[in-house]
């Protein structure tokens, strides 16, 4: 298991709200669009239960444009 394994839905919204992600619109499905209005980035987010693959967790971050280990040390 890596360092980005274990979070859920609820705790990656949290540390992204930090990072200053709004609420944007809803997407297909169970998906969310979150918007950072500072750094002009979207990112999709899939609301499900569980514990959120790392490999989509890692691409998230990709679309913030947030390092993993920055996320990991606003937990």
């Amino acid at each position: 298991m890596g360092k980005l394994s274990g979070y859920r839905y609820r705790e990656i919204i949290k540390i992204l709200k930090r990072f200053g992600f709004e609420f944007y619109r809803q997407a297909a499905g169970s998906h969310e669009i979150w918007h950072n209005p500072l750094t002009k980035r979207y990112t999709t987010i899939p609301n499900h239960a569980g514990d959120m693959p790392e490999g989509t967790l890692r691409a998230i971050l990709k679309q913030a444009d947030i390092e993993p280990e920055e996320f990991v040390k606003s937990k």
